[in-house]
């Protein structure tokens, strides 16, 4: 079962736990296990993402998008979270929130990356089960749609 801390006015967004996984939101402080995962894993994420920018690995661009992920968080249209193994407190991963459509629909889109060396051990599958109740109960939505690149 996931906990779900709400986030106080202090708290960048929501914090996300369960027995294997933590989620939260990414900080700057991130940034040199951000680049490290992603770089050594370029192979393995490229065929299922957009093409990089040359500078997809740059502090630069890593604080641009922490910026993007706060504006989404405080318009309430997307939610970033990095993902953390619970035992080593390492970087495993990222999931996101986005697309999230209010009024009648009430559905946002899944989107997901795994480092390479961290596949296929269940981080994933616990980081999805921990995030639906948090889609579902606190953010209140009544679709989740995984995302697909073909």
């Amino acid at each position: 079962m996931a906990l779900l801390r709400a986030a106080s006015p202090s708290d960048l967004g929501p914090v996300i736990e369960s027995e294997s996984v933590m989620l939260r939101t990414p900080q700057t402080s991130d940034y040199p296990a951000w680049a490290e995962l992603r770089a050594a894993s370029r192979d393995f994420l490229t065929p299922w993402e957009p093409l990089w920018a040359t500078d997809e690995l740059s502090r630069t661009s890593f604080r641009r998008r922490i910026r993007h992920y706060l504006r989404d968080l405080r318009e309430d249209v997307g939610y970033a979270l990095f993902i953390f193994a619970a035992a080593t407190e390492s970087l495993v991963g990222g999931l996101t929130l986005c697309n999230v459509r209010r009024g009648v629909t009430q559905s946002c889109t899944l989107g997901y990356w795994i480092g390479a060396h961290y596949a296929h051990q269940g981080y994933m599958t616990a980081a999805v089960r921990a995030v639906i109740p948090f889609v579902f109960d606190s953010l209140e939505l009544h679709r989740l749609e995984a995302a697909c690149l073909p």
